[in-house]
């Protein structure tokens, strides 16, 4: 299996232009539940390219996008560049290196599942203030709701390399209620969704770390296959990807 720090080395342009961002839902839970203003501090554990650093920049938050993959963290340089109140770290969800004790809320958007989760719990307990919230974000593609999305995952377990291992739906609620405080555990759940013509779909399976790449075993008969699903299934030149955005809230003490 490919180090989680690096296996998404060679991804990071269909990365950036073809995983989904994340709904105004996911602001609007953590104001109500969480304290969140424009004035909280933000630590984005394992940010990569900036998709969950830019909502909270967006909501003119400071934000620390911690992020251990050069490429990645330079890819969210590169697209944030133009956010003052944004700040790259070279850093590990278990090592953050960020200051004791200072941030409001500590997010960790489509990354949870590759940390260790005891280091990392005492790392965000480390550097949150007293009270402060931890928020584990997922899109979670909708596998069976529809016939293109069967199909799809159905390519997934024929042809990705190790897509079952590293599956993030192998963690489980229990887990993050483990992860959390004793009885400060929630979790919240919003529709969210892309719409893809062929290219875009072909970049959005190119942007999954277990999908083979070009020149990989199976890369050429991947495309294929994905190629006759899209034709099958597309409406007006376009596909639909369904997501569920779960959001997993808690505290540490």
């Amino acid at each position: 299996m490919k180090d989680s720090t690096s296996r998404f080395s060679d991804r990071v342009d269909n990365y950036v232009k073809y995983r989904p961002s994340y709904p105004e839902a996911v602001l609007d839970c953590l104001k109500t539940h969480c304290g969140l203003t424009s004035e909280s501090l933000i630590a984005d554990i394992g940010s990569g390219t900036g998709i969950s650093s830019q909502l909270f920049l967006e909501h003119h938050n400071t934000v620390y996008g911690v992020e251990p993959n050069a490429e990645m963290r330079s890819a969210a340089e590169r697209l944030l560049g133009t956010y003052q109140n944004f700040h790259s770290i070279n850093g590990t969800a278990e090592e953050t290196s960020l200051p004791t004790g200072k941030f409001d809320i500590v997010v960790a958007g489509q990354a949870f599942h590759w940390f260790d989760q005891s280091r990392a719990r005492q790392e965000f307990q480390r550097i949150l203030k007293p009270g402060g919230w931890g928020a584990l974000i997922w899109n979670e593609r909708r596998t069976d709701t529809t016939p293109f999305l069967r199909a799809y995952e159905a390519l997934l377990l024929e042809y990705a390399t190790d897509y079952q291992d590293v599956n993030h739906t192998r963690i489980t609620d229990d887990d993050f209620a483990h992860f959390f405080a004793p009885d400060s555990f929630s979790k919240f759940t919003f529709q969210n969704e892309q719409i893809f013509d062929l290219p875009a779909l072909t970049g959005r399976v190119l942007s999954s770390s277990y999908c083979p790449n070009q020149g990989d075993a199976g890369y050429d008969e991947m495309l294929h296959q994905l190629n006759v699903i899209f034709e099958d299934h597309q409406t007006a030149g376009r596909v639909r990807f369904e997501y569920d955005t779960n959001v997993y809230l808690g505290q540490f003490a």
